[in-house]
């Protein structure tokens, strides 16, 4: 019975050894390459596409239900008139038609920062998370500055989630409304987005 035991640990032994000798030689435990190439095929992508997205920004500052909110500003030595140093976060309702009660697509959340001294200009760093139709689920991402009083921004989409994997392209942003009293915008997105 000792012989038997003795054969098939040693045997047992052998077959775990070898398996550890090629799951290394697989995957190397040494090897300075972290990278590798990928055909698309392999990632399931087929032909590209360009989409042309157009809804509605609601940033709405004021009232019971805030969907922006400051959540930092600059010391109160700062008299800036361009509010540099403010930065608040959103999670403003996206929608298709400039009516805030108009069907929603999707919400806009991120941060925005007054970056700059001279004139209103916002650093943005958003995504778009779509609720509708066959984006539902899917988002986009955008960086990039908004010189809110020029009458068209462009800022650059530098990424994405489900449908919009690998996406890129540009937003222009146009105000459709600004309410000076409340602080209250709603701003026309046309987004171009290459995608697969």
């Amino acid at each position: 019975m000792a012989k038997t035991f003795q054969k098939l640990t040693s045997s047992s032994s052998l077959f775990i050894l070898l398996v550890l000798l090629c799951a290394s030689n697989l995957f190397p435990v040494n090897s300075q390459e972290f990278a590798r190439k990928l055909s698309k095929k392999s990632m399931g992508l087929k032909t590209e596409k360009l989409s042309h997205l157009r809804f509605f920004f609601h940033d709405i500052v004021s009232g019971k239900n805030p969907t922006a909110v400051k959540i930092a500003e600059a010391a109160a030595t700062n008299k800036s008139a361009t509010g540099f140093g403010m930065m608040a976060m959103m999670d403003d309702p996206l929608t298709a038609g400039p009516d805030v009660s108009s069907k929603l697509v999707g919400r806009a959340q991120g941060i925005y920062a007054s970056a700059a001294i001279d004139e209103i200009g916002l650093l943005m760093v958003l995504n778009f998370a779509f609720v509708e139709g066959k984006y539902n689920g899917s988002s986009l991402s955008v960086v990039g500055r908004n010189t809110v009083v020029s009458a068209v921004r462009e800022l650059p989409v530098v990424g994405g989630s489900g449908l919009f994997r690998f996406a890129r392209g540009y937003a222009q942003a146009k105000t459709h409304t600004y309410d000076p009293k409340t602080g209250d915008a709603v701003v026309e997105y046309n987004v171009y987005v290459f995608h697969y």
